[in-house]
């Protein structure tokens, strides 16, 4: 243990240091300074040869960028890198219903690189400025007529200031014979809406189209369900996000953030409100009958009040058992004038009355158990019952909720293909924004999932990989946070030094020994410590290990031995009584003076 509190002691140093050294480096670069203005001419070409060393970043691998190209059949395909708006029309019309100084259409519209790009040559259309109204617009190759093929839009979207309030979605405008893009306006009818809008806290990411009743001929607007992924971080990383719609003709649908699906459902059973009506709706003209009892439970008409039963008993009475603590101060009040107030030098008493200095708590109150007027606390009473009411009970004559009849649907129909929904001929863009800078890219639609992969692998991706490509390493970014923050050190040290240190200390580090006074505590033999010992044991070694051996043997033997243990002893006995006579009777022999002949008996 000792060991490891050494270790955990050398480890917090090392951070320290690390932290001291720092320090030290920052105090010496202030003394640079001072040196510098001693010597401007060489100080000055060291510090900055110094700078350019240490401020030029590693060479990060080139994206060479080039501008996706179509690869099959597409009704529009935008990328532009041509670096104008050819094709692309201003709206020029105002909004109803709102005050003139906002209901133009003037925001600015232009064509830039990207803030921070790493594909030089890679344009796209900027929504330039903020709380104004924006409008534009473009004409399809050709109509889309919703038959037999999918349809799939995608374009690419970067909040590069973020976003406060405002959306980046994208219109696609009906084929009507009034459409006029120089008109464009909130108002113009659209046959599909989708994108990423946001206001507050709230991240949406819309799928709108607009379905034609077949009875009335009137339009209505269906929403798909809101994803339950987590939208929040593609409207505040500020990349580049890849936005795709996909319809399919047996009503399906997908929608996919960079190439992954976060929402997908069926224009049957996942819109709102419904495609198609309910068959039956209740009855307007239905009226619930006046005897009619939706009670389930009612109170008792048997029951009576007991006798005993107080009404007028207070829920609270004062605890009689209470006593007044010692040292409460009756004649002082809780609080006084502040002696320390003055009368503002402005105070009108005529305007403002008489000045009082404001109150504050009485100290003498501070160091007692209370002032002013003692009053025993408040308990609750034991013999509070509160306003009688009877029990309830079942109400026999319950007939449950009302509810209308039900009656056949007026305004039903059934449309099982609401894939086929109006042509349109144009794609826009119809934002207000309260943050500038949207970036837009790489619009196209086409039917076939193929093509729309390869436009985003040559646009959407390129970015990606550019991006990845200049983004330090995992190394290289704890470096930069530790430069930022000099205590990151210590936190490097003990997160990655100490877990290795651990590991070499335990994989390393013998069985601990017990100690000579643990040894002298149980009769456990205490090994030898000593190289004479050491040798003495090897010599000494075969004739334990017979002996350890005889001892085995005859344990082995014991429970043999013990069967006929008895006999043998008493045989034993016996003959040493028969010897030892005789060798009495050979010593007195040969002690005495004389040969004496034994006694016969």
């Amino acid at each position: 243990m000792e060991l490891k509190w050494l270790l955990y002691v050398t480890l917090l140093a090392l951070g320290t240091l690390a932290v001291q050294a720092h320090d030290m480096d920052d105090d010496n670069n202030g003394d640079d300074v001072v040196d510098i203005e001693d010597d401007l001419d060489d100080g000055i070409e060291e510090a900055e040869e110094s700078k350019s060393e240490m401020s030029t970043p590693p060479p990060t691998p080139k994206v060479t960028y080039r501008a996706p190209v179509p690869t099959g059949e597409v009704y529009f395909a935008e990328s532009f890198d041509k670096g104008t708006l050819d094709g692309w029309i201003l709206s020029r019309a105002k909004k109803d219903d709102t005050d003139d100084e906002i209901a133009k259409y003037d925001g600015k519209w232009e064509v830039q690189d990207m803030k921070d790009t790493k594909l030089p040559g890679d344009k796209g259309l900027v929504l330039v400025t903020r709380a104004k109204h924006h409008a534009i617009s473009s004409k399809l190759s050709k109509p889309f007529v919703f038959d037999t093929k999918p349809l799939i839009i995608q374009y690419e979207v970067n909040f590069q200031n973020g976003i406060e309030c405002g959306g980046a979605y994208v219109k696609l405008l009906s084929k009507t014979p009034e459409l006029n893009l120089d008109q464009f306006h909130d108002k113009t009818p659209y046959t599909i809406m989708f994108g990423p809008d946001k206001c507050g806290e709230d991240y949406k990411l819309h799928f709108i189209f607009r379905h034609k009743n077949p009875k009335t001929g009137k339009y209505e607007e269906k929403h798909a369900k809101r994803p339950d992924a987590d939208l929040k971080t593609y409207f505040t990383d500020k990349k580049t996000h890849l936005y795709t719609l996909v319809l399919n003709p047996d009503n399906s649908f997908e929608i996919l953030v960079d190439q992954t699906v976060v929402n997908s459902g069926n224009l049957l059973n996942d819109m709102s409100p419904p495609v198609n009506p309910p068959r039956e709706i209740e009855d307007p003209n239905d009226q619930k009958p006046e005897d009619w009892d939706e009670r389930p439970k009612i109170p008792d008409p048997d029951a009576v009040k007991p006798d005993d039963w107080d009404e007028d008993a207070p829920a609270k009475i004062a605890d009689e058992n209470a006593v007044k603590p010692e040292g409460w101060l009756d004649d002082e009040p809780e609080y006084v004038a502040d002696p320390d107030a003055e009368k503002p030098e402005d105070w009108d008493e005529d305007m403002d009355g008489e000045w009082e200095a404001p109150q504050i708590a009485n100290p003498k109150c501070e160091t007692s158990p209370g002032c002013g007027t003692w009053q025993r606390p408040m308990i609750d009473n034991p013999n509070y019952k509160g306003k009688w009411k009877p029990p309830m009970i079942d109400n026999v004559n319950y007939q449950g909720i009302w509810k209308p009849r039900k009656i056949p649907n007026p305004d039903f129909f059934e449309d099982l293909e609401p894939f086929k929904m109006t042509p349109f001929s144009a794609v826009g863009l119809e934002l207000w924004s309260m943050t500038s800078d949207i970036f837009f890219d790489n619009f196209i639609i086409c039917t076939e999932r193929a093509v729309a992969d390869d436009w985003a692998s040559d646009g959407w991706g390129l970015k990606k990989a550019a991006d990845g490509a200049a983004e330090p390493g995992v190394v290289g970014q704890m470096m930069a946070a530790a430069e930022e923050r000099p205590w990151l050190w210590v936190v490097y040290i003990l997160t990655v030094a100490l877990p290795v240190f651990l590991v070499v200390l335990f994989c390393c580090s013998g069985k601990k020994q017990p100690s000579a006074a643990e040894y002298k505590k149980t009769d456990a033999p205490q090994p030898d410590v000593m190289d004479e010992e050491k040798e003495e044991e090897k010599d000494k070694g075969g004739k334990e290990e017979e002996e350890e051996e005889e001892e085995a043997n005859e344990e082995k033997l014991g429970s043999d031995a013990d069967i006929g243990s008895a006999s043998q002893e008493e045989e034993e006995e016996e003959e040493e009584e028969d010897r030892k006579p005789a060798s009495e009777e050979e010593e007195t022999v040969n002690r005495s003076p004389r040969n004496r002949k034994p006694r016969k008996d």
